[in-house]
């Protein structure tokens, strides 16, 4: 249940990469909750992983930027 809590995915895709349905999966939750805490080591990844998402996706806009001026550039007549 850690991967549901902390992965940064969503309950569905997590139930359907368990191939589980949607109310297994948050029964699951619930019980894990009830009898675990997520610890603070898991809750530190799940931070790092997502400023890692958010870095990821800066940085591939800002490949598309580059790219297109790449284009720009190259199309350009001495």
């Amino acid at each position: 249940m850690r991967i549901a809590l902390t992965s940064g995915l969503t309950r569905k895709q997590v139930a359907d990469d368990l191939g589980v349905g949607m109310s297994t999966l948050n029964k699951w939750i619930t019980a894990h909750r009830d009898t675990d805490l997520v610890s603070k080591e898991d809750l530190s990844l799940a931070q790092e992983n997502d400023r890692l998402r958010r870095e990821n996706r800066i940085l591939k806009e800002e490949r598309e930027v580059l790219k297109k001026a790449t284009v720009f550039f190259a199309s350009q007549k001495p």
